[in-house]
């Protein structure tokens, strides 16, 4: 008799134990799914951080650069020289990928695979990331010779990092450890000199 009491208190036990888990682990699976639902649904920030960016370059005069950030990436909007835009074509035989073949779709939209990789030849807008491992090149507007780059450096960007170097097309130099181009983002004037970066609609 004692026995079977024994036994049942035991069951009884192990049944409770059995049950608490289970809701327990009901609780903890619940909890699991509600971030794992909430994460097919984008937040206010992410569909910010998305969002096309609007930029004035009215006041960009010939030579100089500024930079914008469109989905957390730093994007240049450089605004060439004649002498510079001169240059580009004579670069060509010292470049990897001059007209951006290795990776079209990737490198630029249709409307920028041209010598001068942009809409308007004068202006140059590019994401400024090294296609090796993401560091962030250096401006290397200056010609001629200087220390890391050859000495007849037509102008452009280098990257200190692992050494790449580009021309202000954002064309990479051969043999250099960055495999591709710089990237073309999408973008559009909505007026004579304004930009939209991030949207590929006519204007």
């Amino acid at each position: 008799m004692s026995e079977t009491l024994a036994g049942s208190g035991h069951d009884a036990s192990k049944r409770t134990w059995l049950i608490a888990t289970s809701c327990v682990g009901a609780v903890g699976g619940m909890a699991a799914a509600v971030p794992f639902i909430s994460s097919f649904q984008p937040s206010e920030k992410a569909k910010a951080a998305g969002a096309a960016v609007e930029v004035d370059i009215s006041a960009l005069k010939p030579g100089e650069k500024m930079t914008v950030e469109w989905r957390g990436k730093p994007v240049w909007i450089l605004r060439r020289t004649p002498e510079q835009l001169a240059a580009l074509p004579k670069l060509n035989a010292q470049l990897a990928d001059p007209k951006s073949e290795r990776k079209p779709t990737e490198q630029a939209p249709d409307y920028a695979r041209n010598e001068h990789r942009s809409i308007k030849p004068e202006y140059f807008v590019a994401v400024g990331i090294c296609t090796h491992l993401g560091c962030s090149p250096s401006d290397k507007f200056q010609t001629g010779p200087q220390p890391s780059l050859p000495d007849d450096w037509q102008g452009g960007f280098f990257c200190p990092c692992h050494g790449s170097s580009f021309d202000l097309a954002g064309r990479v130099f051969k043999n250099k450890p960055a495999p591709d181009n710089l990237e073309v983002p999408p973008h559009v004037y909505i007026a004579e000199t304004k930009l939209l970066i991030g949207e590929d609609r006519k204007a």
